[in-house]
């Protein structure tokens, strides 16, 4: 992989960006895990749907509003040691969840969760904007979207297996404590680098000066809207399936497992093509957009269709199309946020943008419990969800302006 730093920094850099790429993987495994464990945490602790909403929503009271001062952060201060810090405490978070008794302490580690995975994004973008070149932009961002879809893909296999084995504290601690491994490794490789001293570091830009920019919120609503199916396939569909459709776990396990090994594929092959285009002349700024458009035009059409599929096959193809879909966004969404930022200032507008761009994750789970338990059915929430990627697709092609550098070195 190419990279701006220098040739002796270069296996560090690949070690940094495939480190980064597990711990996403982590990070989705462990925010997801309350999915997995639904099925039977739910009755064992005596939640409504609504009050299971709020659990979930928890992990975005906190992971939001933190997200701009994380950006700022981590243009500031020592972005590996950052990651480093919010990955021992999201791990710790997750661990304890398998001793809750009730829906108040659910909510704590929900809450201190999201507190821990807040500097990931942000963390991730700051690295791969300062160390990879333009032209592997689109390969080093799919290995962060594979992580992505790869983490419900564990967490629901491995997740599903062991609550339908082992019930569900357990899993809660066997994820939680895998998730502290990665941190001695990730420390390791990145004190390699010059940019982990002081000294080695660029001057940071104002985090005023990216506020004002139309681009940064411009974004912010494309994040929405990409992240809005995203959480409700990863939260709801689980429930959805066992629940309203009659899979056992097991069956949902391999179903939901479906669609995002699909994801994971469609990403790489995203990122490798992407650069593949961009480096035979392709304008990147066009391609990026383009894919936009059609992977939200393409959610919202699957996500009616998965709610009127009859089988097993149709539901499962669903989830396949789905999850190719949905992959254009982690792909995309970062690496044209560092276009516009720049090495810099990314941290700064990954963190607007994805403060902003994750607001999903609050409303949409109390949003679904609501029309669940006053309607009984899933239906209007299904038609909700196709209506905010019909939406976004909208937006990418009118609403997000020029796609350029706007924020200077």
């Amino acid at each position: 992989m190419a990279t701006i730093a220098s040739s002796t920094t270069r296996p560090a850099t690949l070690g940094l960006v495939l480190l980064l790429g597990l711990a996403v993987l982590l990070n989705y495994i462990d925010r997801g895990a309350i999915a997995i464990a639904s099925p039977i945490l739910k009755p064992e602790l005596g939640l409504s749907n609504t009050e299971y909403g709020y659990a979930v929503s928890a992990f975005f009271w906190t992971y939001v509003p933190i997200q701009f001062f994380i950006g700022w952060a981590c243009d500031r201060w020592c972005v590996y040691r950052l990651i480093a810090a919010g990955i021992a405490l999201w791990a710790l978070s997750t661990l304890a969840m398998g001793l809750v008794g009730g829906l108040l302490s659910l909510v704590i580690f929900r809450l201190m969760l999201g507190l821990g995975e807040s500097i990931t994004f942000p963390g991730a973008s700051k690295v791969i904007a300062r160390h990879v070149a333009p032209e592997n932009r689109g390969l080093a961002n799919s290995v962060v979207a594979a992580g992505i879809a790869l983490g419900p893909v564990v967490g629901t296999f491995a997740g599903g297996l062991m609550v339908a084995s082992y019930g569900w504290r357990p899993m809660f601690v066997v994820f939680g404590a895998v998730t502290l491994l990665w941190i001695a490794p990730w420390l390791l490789t990145a004190r390699q680098l010059p940019t982990f001293a002081p000294a080695g570091r660029e001057p940071p830009v104002p985090m005023a000066r990216v506020a004002r920019t139309k681009e940064v919120w411009a974004m912010g609503i494309g994040h929405f809207g990409a992240t809005y199916p995203l959480y409700f396939i990863i939260i709801w569909v689980p429930l959805y399936l066992t629940k309203m459709r009659g899979f056992s776990i097991t069956d949902m396990t391999y179903l939901a497992t479906l669609g995002f090994v699909a994801q994971a594929l469609s990403a790489v092959g995203q990122g490798w093509i992407s650069d593949r285009l961009v480096k035979g002349g392709w304008n990147e700024a066009a391609l990026r957009r383009g894919l936009m458009i059609g992977g939200n035009a393409v959610m919202a059409a699957v996500i009616i269709g998965l709610m009127r599929a009859d089988t097993a096959v149709e539901i499962g193809a669903c989830l396949v199309i789905f999850g190719i879909a949905s992959a254009t966004g982690g792909v995309n969404l970062y690496a044209i946020a560092q276009i516009f930022a720049g090495p810099r200032a990314s941290g700064s507008f990954i963190g607007i943008q994805n403060g902003f761009g994750n607001i999903p994750g609050i409303v949409m789970p109390i949003i679904t419990g609501l029309i669940i338990d006053l309607t009984g059915v899933y239906d209007n929430a299904f038609l909700l969800t196709a209506g905010v990627c019909a939406a976004a697709a909208l937006w990418w092609a009118f609403g997000v302006p020029a796609i350029r550098r706007v924020i200077a070195d």
